[in-house]
């Protein structure tokens, strides 16, 4: 059990730390916070602090830094995180009016996210599995054209102009587009292909060319929807951290490029304390992320999540600001997909 006292000493360096990135000692300590006691007393608690892993001398100095393990304890003690300011608020509002589609709404976000925490930043889009149909459309575009437009629940609009071979039928176009959504509205985009088995064939002979066209191009844009996809923001933020990270930056900046695992990273983790989920340091156990903290909250669309958000930095970040920023954008993208 650590002492309340050995506790608010471990808040002051992590903070001190974060602030001014150079190791904390005893006297600064004592000048900056109001402990009412020594700096022997305070050098007695961050040995306590030494022995328990939660701070460690990154050389020869007397100045102490926290470990990934303080910064957890740290983590774990905040009561509660830094309000945003007003204008952050207004950023945030502003910023995601006006969003035509899905891409944009995301790209935005991812932006927005960014500049706010000065971190790499990253928003997941929706998946397949969590996907529905809301509409489907076929609007003549030209007298061989049709425009296929597939809305999904998730708030994205896919558009694509069919090529047919001769001049188009518009009775039939608009009956095609009648059984489609009478068919597939509300239905999971992983059961599309399964419930168009055999739905050629519900149509006249000399029509089902044209019916089979736009089922072809339907599929497409469905399949186009179940590519698992990350898009990022800020990665300059990252390079310009690059004394935070031991060593060398390159490990780092080699994983988050890679989709597939930024992908498993964020799909492993669950909400904690104060709706985000937060890994710090080594609680990373995939390769390349070892010396970041990474800050995920998921976003919803009709009441269930969706996807998730969130940003990547070195492990030397101001936590309550970002685990902040994370959650008020995660809930605005939620009310922007509502709206």
């Amino acid at each position: 059990m650590i002492p309340d006292r050995s506790l608010e000493v471990l808040r002051a360096i992590v903070q001190d730390y974060i602030q001014t990135k150079e190791p904390v000692g005893s006297k600064s300590l004592v000048e900056r916070h109001q402990f009412g006691v020594s700096s022997a007393t305070i050098r007695n608690e961050m040995a306590l602090l030494e022995e328990e892993e939660l701070i460690h001398a990154p050389h020869t100095s007397a100045g102490r830094v926290p470990t990934d393990k303080g910064y957890r304890l740290f983590v774990d003690r905040l009561g509660e995180v830094k309000p945003l300011s007003s204008t952050e608020k207004a950023a945030i509002t502003n910023f995601m009016v006006g969003s035509a589609d899905l891409d944009e709404t995301l790209g935005r976000t991812v932006r927005l996210l960014s500049n706010l925490t000065n971190q790499v930043a990253m928003v997941q889009y929706p998946t397949l599995g969590r996907a529905r149909v809301r509409n489907i459309e076929l609007v003549q575009a030209a007298d061989t054209r049709v425009l296929l437009i597939l809305i999904t629940d998730s708030g994205r609009i896919q558009q694509q102009v069919i090529e047919l071979n001769g001049a188009i039928d518009g009775q039939l176009i608009a009956e095609i587009r009648g059984k489609l959504n009478d068919l597939l509205s509300g239905s999971a985009l992983a059961e599309v292909a399964k419930l168009l088995v055999g739905f050629t064939g519900g149509f006249p002979l000399e029509s089902r060319s044209l019916v089979a066209l736009v089922i072809d191009s339907l599929l497409v844009q469905v399949d186009a929807n179940s590519q698992e996809k990350i898009i990022l923001a800020g990665t300059a933020n990252l390079a310009r951290r690059e004394e935070d990270f031991p060593g060398s930056i390159s490990p780092v900046l080699e994983a988050i490029e890679e989709q597939v695992v930024l992908l498993k990273l964020i799909t492993e983790m669950q909400a904690e304390q104060h709706g985000v989920s937060l890994r710090i340091g080594r609680e990373n156990d995939l390769e390349g992320f070892s010396n970041t903290s990474v800050v995920v909250s998921g976003y919803e669309n009709q009441g269930s999540e969706i996807a998730k958000l969130g940003v990547i930095g070195p492990t030397r970040m101001d936590y309550s600001s970002n685990i902040s920023a994370v959650r008020a954008v995660a809930r605005y993208l939620t009310k922007a997909l509502g709206d």
